[in-house]
């Protein structure tokens, strides 16, 4: 034990048995009742074991408990004596539960130290399996659109000569695409930013569901004029604790998913329900699905797809790792499935306390 936690054991001890003996002193002179006093001893034991570091300075503070109670409120008074009839059992039976009592306050001080390394090391481990998947899926996914841009501006300088008016827009719109993708997934790692480091949680405010589907589906629909999403939501007030934009990159992510890789023109269908304390969010496509092998490391940061439509070559792996890690940081779950006419993502927020208010009427205006 190094010196500085001992002086503090030694202020702690001696502050908590000099707040005892005040009290003591205080009920004596009212009540003449020692019993009252070794309650307050055993108290200060228990603090003592609370605020101080290892078992030796509960132990101390049990024995001196002893003394004191012993010495200035046992008669005779400010004389130590254990040998009136009665009293060797009585103190030592107070010995035996202020040392068994500052024995287990240390031990269970002990074992809450030891979990909150062991939570620490559990956010730290997924903080470094989420920067290994960003990483992964960054190199990934990053590479492809780059490579495009690269090459379809080398054919423009290179070949500029011999192309058709027609050729020519389609590079720059090749290229222009690319690039509206690259800063989709540059605003997705930004959205991480807003996670706290230390903890990987949000700081989250009670948001209308309403105004947070109706955002994301403008910007959205910025992004895919053409895309038909049919939504239904509850058709109460329904409030739940986010972070607003987060959870809008979410739904964005995963509505871009659904066409982009669905291989199909359908429409896509984003259903909000509630059951029990949490709000459910399903985004469900009626296209080719996923593949089966791939479920169980779909939020992993690499998924390379299997559909094969003109969109394809842009992958889902950075956008549902960030999906995942964004939920979790909300405390809820996400997960994929496949239903009879395509695939489905779902993901889970837990409501809170507050979550419905009354609808106003407009005739009350």
């Amino acid at each position: 034990m190094n010196r500085t936690v001992m002086l503090h054991n030694i202020k702690v001890t001696l502050f908590f048995l000099t707040a005892a003996t005040l009290l003591s002193s205080a009920f004596f002179l009212l009540s003449h009742n020692s019993a009252n006093v070794a309650i307050l001893y055993v108290l200060a034991t228990v603090f003592v074991a609370r605020h101080t570091a290892g078992y030796v300075p509960g132990i101390v503070t049990a024995f001196l408990s002893v003394i004191f109670i012993n010495i200035v409120f046992t008669y005779p008074y400010l004389e130590l004596n254990f040998t009136l009839d009665g009293y060797p059992v009585t103190f030592l039976g107070m010995v035996i539960i202020a040392s068994l009592t500052s024995t287990l306050t240390t031990h269970l001080k002990e074992q809450t130290r030891i979990l909150k390394e062991r939570e620490h090391m559990l956010i730290e481990a997924e903080k470094e399996k989420m920067r290994a998947n960003l990483l992964r899926a960054i190199s990934h996914d990053l590479r492809t659109p780059l490579t495009g841009i690269i090459g379809s501006a080398a054919a423009y300088l290179e070949q500029e000569s011999v192309l058709t008016a027609q050729d020519k827009a389609r590079l720059v719109e090749d290229i222009s695409e690319d690039a509206q993708w690259l800063l989709h997934m540059v605003e997705n790692l930004l959205s991480v930013t807003r996670i706290n480091d230390q903890t990987a949680c949000v700081k989250t405010t009670l948001e209308p569901l309403e105004e947070v589907v109706s955002s994301a589906l403008q910007r959205f629909r910025k992004r895919l004029p053409g895309a038909v999403v049919h939504v239904q939501i509850p058709d109460e007030l329904l409030m739940i604790p986010m972070d607003a934009t987060l959870i809008e990159q979410v739904l964005i992510n995963l509505l871009e998913n659904a066409v982009y890789h669905s291989g199909s023109h359908k429409p896509v269908d984003l259903l909000v329900s509630v059951e029990g304390n949490q709000a459910c969010f399903h985004i469900r496509d009626y296209g080719l699905g996923l593949d089966a092998k791939t479920l169980d490391s779909l939020f992993d940061g690499y998924t390379s797809t299997q559909n094969h439509s003109s969109d394809s070559h842009k992958g889902m792996g950075i956008g549902l790792s960030i999906c995942k890690t964004i939920i979790h940081a909300h405390h809820g779950q996400i997960f994929a499935k496949n239903h009879r006419d395509g695939a489905e993502f779902t993901f889970i927020l837990p409501l809170g306390e507050l979550t419905y208010e009354s609808e106003i009427d407009s005739s009350d205006h």
